[in-house]
Formats: structure tokens, sequence, C-alpha cells
């Protein structure tokens, strides 16, 4: 009887060993840190020669017209382009854009427009999700600055500045002024009248991707669509701000801190319109 409990004892004591050599440690089942962007060079190049080289690369091509703020067709009309060196990151490693903002951890999605960099981002409680170019508003025709919301939106619409202008998934964000986002040409600097000129991939994205607002019958707000932050300002008098970075690989940095500073003036209110719109959505759903 005494060998039968002694091998049993055995026998249990290498079962509970393997099965704590199989369990995961807590390191091992906790999602890791989002990695570092590299840290990048920069250089000028001719920019007919490169696309020579490069036009069947679609990550290369898409990198290259992101740096420097243009799309295909105005990317082959400049003379000289700025260019890293190293080609072989994400989008992310070459936008200026962190990939956390703790800050932002309580927000379900915002957008965010910087004029001093003509770039955008969206996050997801804090995560960076999606980052691209941007040619927002000429110096007599300023993109307003601050907090706005999604509105209505449309695969194809007419700009109300020129009927002859068809501007591609646009999104309203300021529905008196009639300023969004939307498809149009990028040459390379701010040149819109207001609204927030996208890539064509880019545009579609932020169209599948926000939120519309929510309307009555008699055309009252219910609820607000997906906040949207313009913030910073433009040099019009100087060359293109990120030209920089051939000599400082930091010059177009967006820190933690600045989107924090940014966003702390709209971040009550951003969170009771979140509240009104996850309530409304939970009641139409039991509906």
């Amino acid at each position: 009887m005494k060998k039968s409990v002694i091998f049993l004892t055995l026998v249990l004591a290498i079962l509970f060993s393997c099965q704590q050599q199989k369990s995961p440690s807590i390191k091992s089942i906790v999602q890791p840190e989002p990695q570092q962007p590299k840290i990048i060079s920069y250089k000028i190049e001719n920019a007919k020669k490169w696309l020579l080289k490069h036009k069947t690369d679609s990550n290369q091509l898409r990198i290259a017209f992101a740096v420097n703020r243009t799309d295909r067709s105005n990317f082959a009309k400049m003379d000289s382009v700025l260019m890293p060196t190293d080609l072989t990151g994400d989008i992310v490693d070459y936008l200026p854009f962190p990939l956390t903002v703790p800050y932002l951890q309580r927000i379900n999605k915002v957008i965010i427009f910087s004029y001093r960099t003509q770039t955008f981002a969206t996050y997801e409680k804090g995560l960076l999700m999606y980052t691209g170019p941007t040619n927002m508003g000429r110096k007599k025709d300023l993109t307003p600055t601050g907090l706005f919301y999604t509105n209505w939106k449309a695969e194809e619409t007419i700009s109300t500045f020129n009927d002859e202008w068809k501007l591609r998934w646009n999104f309203n964000i300021a529905n008196k002024e009639g300023i969004g986002w939307h498809q149009y040409s990028l040459p390379g600097y701010p040149a819109s009248h207001s609204c927030l000129r996208l890539q064509e991939k880019d545009a579609q994205y932020l169209y599948n991707w926000a939120d519309e607002w929510v309307l009555t019958n008699k055309d009252s707000v219910v609820v607000k669509g997906t906040p949207v932050i313009v913030f910073g300002s433009y040099n019009f008098n100087g060359p293109k701000p990120w030209l920089q970075l051939i000599s400082n690989p930091h010059a177009m940095d967006i820190t933690k801190d600045e989107i924090e500073k940014e966003v702390t003036p709209f971040i009550n209110e951003i969170l009771v319109v979140q509240k009104e719109r996850e309530t409304f959505m939970l009641t139409e759903n039991k509906n």
C-alpha cells in the first residue's frame, strides 16, 4: 500500500512539473509594446530618375509620396524630391506621429491633422491606426484649427468653390463652412481652399473609418460623429519644413506631450459626446 502511495505521489509530482513548464509566463502572454520607428536619414534626389528606378515597388512609392506630401502625378512633375536613404520600413517610420499616446486611451476614435507637418493620423484608444500626408488650406484660405466632428459624407460631390471640381470620398467636418477632407491633387504644400486634401487611398480609408453624425427627421443633430482635431501653423514664407529632415531626422516629430497639450482643452467635451453616442447606439441596438 505504501509503495502505491509513493508511486502515485511521484507521478503527480512529475505531471505538475510538466504542467508548470508548459504554462506560459506572464511576460509571454502580455501584448508587446510597439517597436519604436526607425531613425531614417534623408537626401535630395532627382524625381524622374528615382521614379524610373522604383516605379514597380508600391511600398517604396507610397513612402516617397508621403515624405514629399504629394501624389504620383505631382511627384512626377517635381525636379527634386526628399528621399529616405532606407525605404524598407513601414509608413509610420517616415511620418511624424507617435505610435502610442497614453493620454488618448479614453477616446475610442480621434483623427488629428497637423498643419506644421502636413500629415494626419487616426488613433483608437491611444494606438496609432493609420497615418498619411495631407495638403491643407493655402495662405489666404487657411484650414481652421480646433475641434470638429465628422458630419455627412459622399463618395463624390461637387466643390462649393468651383462647380467643375469633383471631390471623391468627401467627409464634411464644418457643415456651414463646407470644410472637410477629400481626395484631390496634392502639389506638396498647402494649396486648398480650406479643405484637407488627401491621396485617394487615404481619403477612402477615412471615409470608411470615421462615423457620420445622426440626425432627426427635422435635421437636428442627435449625436455627433468622430472627433477631429486640427492644430498648428505652417510657415508659408520659408522652404518646405520637411526638408529640415536632411540635417535633423527628428525635425518633424510630433511628441506625445504635444498631442496631449492640443487635446487637453477638448478632452471633456470629446468624452461627453462619446458617451452620448455610445448610449444612443446601445438604445438603437436594443430596438
